[in-house]
């Protein structure tokens, strides 16, 4: 007992290290597994193995510069857990190296960020503030001998970094390419912890960067062009070339998720505009967003290049300088002028480069309109929608138009004085201060489309409007089960509730009705290809009017055909009619692998810029 006292003595510092951080690792963990206990316990090991590999390097020092050294990384390490749960609150990933530089790109939202913020979130910095009063001084050894200090390095190094090699072995085997992909990096974190999720993340960073300048093999290039031909889209007759010589009008809103759409609170309809304007357009009931971490820009993304979006970081950042296919420019060589509209900073996601790389003729951004009036982070979308409205009317025909609105941006609560919607239990909430939000952008949409209508643009145009991505977090979800009265609240419920509206409206109010393919924002530039007889080369969606293909892919690994949902962050697929959880079979396996194929495609085509080789190609 007297050696082992001794031995704790000697490495008080290591034994506070090891036990501060571990619990904040299985308390972040606990947060990401939504209290899920059981699992939990998988993190155990690997959470250990990578404060060893700390352990061990601290060995190396002599004690007080040992100290010091656990000191730093604890500090580093509780910072990293407070980023990743603020991180996490909103967007329900884990923070990565891309993300900040689409910092660079967001610029300071800083009511967003303080919104996500939680006190609770401090006791990660508890154990920094007591450590330092710890009296060290009891540590009987005041130096040892470096080959002692050595033999210590390699062997609990040596544990830790075995430990770790076990366990990434074992989720490789069970994941195949999910390692190296990185696109399910909650499940990364679930199963190897934080440490290790960052460390693969740093490296997964520096490998792609060298991967970018190799030169790719011509069989995968081969394999690539002949997947992306066979997608092209082949015989569709319906609706093709309806809008030829037509105006398109594009209205990507802000936030406009589906279920506020048909419904009512307290005797109001929260979107009676859109409501109106859904009977008399052909409406997608099973339309998703499909955005990752560039979020509005990986919507305007998708909509405009059929591609995915970055696995990482933003696409409107990463691959400004890539050849594009993109909308604007088929629609150009058909002598469309191409405008792209949005109230708010010309640099922010890069639109001010983007744009141009994709083919727009011109940018109309913050400084090209009056800001008249401002609600939240910018320009209000009454006044920015009324100052494009008597752009579109100055444009010569035919035009392609892409406007983007901004109002109902997270946290929505910039909306609160304007109007009266009455949200009745949900006041207050962020999920009531929403309802306003989303209710006050109906109101602009439908003053917009109705002065369309009464103009006469209407006639001579087809208007396509969609919801970019989701505006209520998981962490809100609470009141969003309480409001539609769900009796089944697990992830598949989630999952299904991640669908954003899709409205086409045709002149004469053609074509009209509810449709249920399920699709995606990747499927949007397909479908409008077929309406104005553009080419379809290199595109990874598909048309929504013709295909019978029932099958949307998520960036994150998950994906659905309409019957069954595979969601990758828990690895579990579910039958979407009952509701219940159901075993892999050799076939869903094929299409989580066609599913995962179809991801790593389109992020080589970006990384290694194939649309320019491919369309120099004879």
């Amino acid at each position: 007992m007297k050696k082992i006292k001794q031995i704790a003595l000697n490495n008080l510092d290591v034994l506070i290290f090891f036990v501060c951080v571990f619990a904040k690792l299985l308390g972040f963990g606990l947060q990401i597994q939504d209290k899920n206990i059981y699992a939990l316990l998988f993190l155990l090991g690997p959470a250990a193995s990578s404060i060893l590999i700390f352990c061990g390097i601290g060995f190396l020092f002599n004690k007080r510069a040992r100290t010091r050294f656990f000191y730093i990384v604890n500090i580093v390490i509780s910072t990293l857990i407070l980023v990743d749960s603020v991180y996490y609150g909103y967007f329900r990933d884990m923070f990565s190296i891309p993300v900040i530089q689409n910092g660079i790109l967001l610029g300071p939202v800083k009511s967003s960020v303080a919104s996500l913020f939680k006190w609770q979130y401090l006791l990660y910095y508890i154990d920094i503030l007591i450590i330092p009063s710890i009296p060290y001084k009891l540590m009987l050894d005041k130096s040892i001998m470096f080959k002692r200090r050595l033999v210590s390095f390699a062997v609990v190094f040596l544990i830790g970094t075995g430990g770790n090699a076990f366990f990434i072995y074992d989720l490789n085997e069970q994941q195949p390419r999910l390692l190296t992909t990185m696109f399910n990096r909650i499940y990364i974190a679930d199963m190897l912890g934080g440490i290790n999720y960052h460390g693969l993340d740093v490296y997964n960073f520096f490998q792609r960067e060298l991967q970018k300048h190799t030169k790719l093999s011509k069989d995968k290039e081969k394999a690539i062009k002949t997947f992306l031909n066979s997608n092209k889209s082949k015989g569709y007759t319906a609706l093709k070339g309806k809008g030829k010589g037509k105006n398109l009008i594009v209205i990507q809103v802000e936030a406009l998720q589906q279920f506020v759409i048909g419904n009512s609170i307290n005797g109001q309809e929260i979107t009676p505009n859109l409501n109106k304007w859904l009977k008399r357009s052909a409406y997608f009931d099973n339309y998703y967003y499909q955005v990752a971490s560039g979020n509005t820009s990986d919507a305007e993304f998708m909509t405009n290049n059929s591609l995915f979006p970055a696995a990482e970081g933003a696409a409107a950042y990463l691959y400004c300088g890539n050849d594009l296919n993109s909308l604007p420019k088929a629609l150009k060589k058909e002598n469309y002028k191409a405008i792209a509209l949005h109230g708010y900073r010309e640099d922010f996601w890069n639109r001010s480069v983007m744009n141009k790389t994709e083919g727009y003729d011109i940018f109309y951004g913050q400084r090209s309109f009056k800001i008249n009036e401002t609600i939240g982070m910018g320009l209000s979308d009454r006044s920015f929608l009324n100052q494009s409205f008597n752009i579109l009317k100055k444009t010569h025909q035919p035009y392609f138009s892409f406007l983007t609105t901004l109002t109902s941006h997270y946290p929505f609560n910039a909306i609160s004085k304007y109007g009266d919607f009455n949200v009745g239990e949900y006041k207050g909430s962020l999920f009531g201060d929403y309802l306003k939000s989303i209710h006050y952008t109906d109101q602009q949409l439908g003053m917009f489309l109705d002065k369309l209508d009464k103009e006469g643009i209407t006639d001579n145009s087809i208007i396509a409007i969609y919801g970019d991505h989701y505006a209520i977090p998981q962490n809100q979800q609470k009141n969003l089960y309480s409001f539609l009265n769900a009796t089944q609240r697990n992830e598949l419920t989630w999952a299904e509730l991640q669908k954003v509206p899709l409205f086409i409206h045709f002149p004469k109010d053609e074509n009209k009705g509810v449709r249920h393919t399920y699709g995606g924002e990747m499927d949007l530039y397909p479908t409008i290809a077929n309406l104005y007889d553009l080419p379809t080369k290199y595109m990874m969606g598909k048309d929504i009017f013709n295909s019978k293909e029932q099958g949307v892919i998520f960036r994150n690994g998950s994906f659905t055909d309409g019957k069954i949902f595979y969601l990758a962050p828990s690895n579990k697929y579910y039958d979407i009619a009952s509701g219940k959880q159901i075993s892999e079979t050799a076939e869903l396996s094929e299409k989580k692998k066609e599913a995962e194929k179809k991801l790593e495609y389109s992020d080589t085509i970006l990384n290694h810029n194939l649309l320019q080789k491919f369309n120099n190609d004879k």
